[in-house]
């Protein structure tokens, strides 16, 4: 239900402001745009765990490179809301100050995806969805989205939003990807029944789907030690051989793969996977038009 094109991948500005520089940030997105790329995803918290951040970091550099380039129709952007800490939660008041902070930090009249970052458990389901489509009515968002939602919650929200004839939720963003797959047994049916899609984040497992992490290696990364821990379970061992074989003909990386895997799973319109630097993004591009087989989905199942 959703009438946002997201493109074969959405570019996350997690690392906007954290393990790249604005210099960085602004040649990676550059870079993708150039390739067909049409999503960016950042949220008001990216990175105020940084020493010296304050939060919006991500935002700040997205919207100076919006301004330096003139290509705000170009792209759709999605930012979020509850998990700065000087705007916590999704109470209307704090949603209201939220939105338009983030609107200053991205130079920009409107937001294409506004989520809630979480769930609140503390604010009354009716408040939050009022709120949502109060700056939906406003135009100061297009649609908004539900991240780290739980089934249930995530369809009386729905149920809330369509009782009040109000904006209900188009877009989900979760944890999901070829080694933690939780997503398709707790929440794809109810994203399914709901008419909404999925965006999901860790598309790449903390870089152990890029197939630099393997047995014995040793890899100077920020995620190092994340991604690296994968390699404890044998059967993810196994899966890095069937990507090099599966990556090898189609004559494209391993991570390529992963994400045209993810891609084609039911619910999925486009992963969330982010790159520190231009050669990163290389690797994200190729899965843009890359589709497995059958045969392909079937040995990654």
């Amino acid at each position: 239900m959703t009438s946002l094109d997201f493109g074969p991948l959405v570019l996350g500005g997690n690392t906007f402001g954290w393990t790249s520089s604005p210099s960085e940030s602004h040649a990676v997105l550059d870079a993708f745009v150039d390739a067909g790329g049409r999503s960016i995803d950042t949220a008001d918290v990216y990175s105020v765990w940084v020493p010296g951040n304050t939060g919006g970091d991500s935002e700040r550099i997205i919207g100076d490179w919006l301004a330096a380039r003139g290509r705000r129709d170009d792209v759709s952007i999605a930012t979020k809301v509850f998990s700065l800490p000087d705007r916590p939660g999704l109470s209307p008041d704090n949603v209201r100050a939220a939105v338009d902070e983030s609107l200053t930090r991205l130079r920009t009249d409107r937001i294409d995806l506004y989520y809630a970052h979480r769930d609140d458990h503390d604010v009354p389901q009716e408040e939050y969805v009022g709120v949502f489509d109060e700056l939906l009515t406003a135009g100061k968002v297009v649609e908004v989205g539900a991240s780290n939602f739980d089934a249930g919650r995530l369809r009386s929200a729905v149920e809330v939003a369509d009782g009040a004839g109000q904006a209900r939720f188009t877009v989900a963003q979760d944890h999901f990807n070829l080694v933690e797959r939780d997503y398709a047994e707790t929440l794809a049916p109810t994203v399914a029944e709901l008419g909404i899609v999925e965006l999901p984040y860790y598309a790449l497992a903390s870089g152990f789907l890029t197939g630099k992490y393997r047995p014995g290696t040793s890899v100077d990364s920020t995620r190092a030690e994340g991604a690296a821990a994968y390699l404890e379970d044998d059967r993810n061992v196994a899966l890095l051989e069937t990507l090099d074989a599966i990556a090898a003909d189609h004559s494209v990386g391993v991570t390529a793969v992963a994400l045209a895997w993810l891609r084609q799973q039911p619910t999925v319109a486009a992963p969330v996977a982010s790159a520190r630097t231009v050669e990163q993004l290389a690797a994200l591009v190729e899965s843009f038009d890359l589709t497995l087989t059958d045969e392909e989905l079937a040995r990654l199942a």
